[in-house]
């Protein structure tokens, strides 16, 4: 993905930004990274992706999921499939 691509689909919160924030901010945990722009705290497909971002960026760690390694077109197909998971599994609940 791109550096201007959202990772936050919900919210629409960029890479770009959320990079800025763990290297200005410095959050000691990956659920800190919600207070740029409530990353993460809509539908939860992004969270991987935000926990990759604190891992590389806030912790000089490498790892395998990466928002460089993920397209735009495959990022939006995956929370499309995301949420009509969550659909079924919540409408098998009740």
């Amino acid at each position: 993905m791109e550096w201007d691509d959202d990772i936050c689909l919900c919210f629409h919160v960029s890479r770009r930004k959320l990079e800025n924030f763990v290297r200005i901010e410095h959050p000691r945990r990956v659920s800190e990274m919600s207070l740029c722009g409530g990353a993460g705290t809509g539908c939860g497909w992004c969270r991987p992706l935000l926990a990759a971002i604190f891992s590389e960026i806030g912790q000089g760690q490498v790892t395998s999921e990466t928002a460089s390694n993920v397209s735009p077109a495959e990022h939006i197909g995956g929370r499309v499939q995301h949420l009509q998971n969550r659909r079924r599994l919540e409408g098998q609940s009740e």
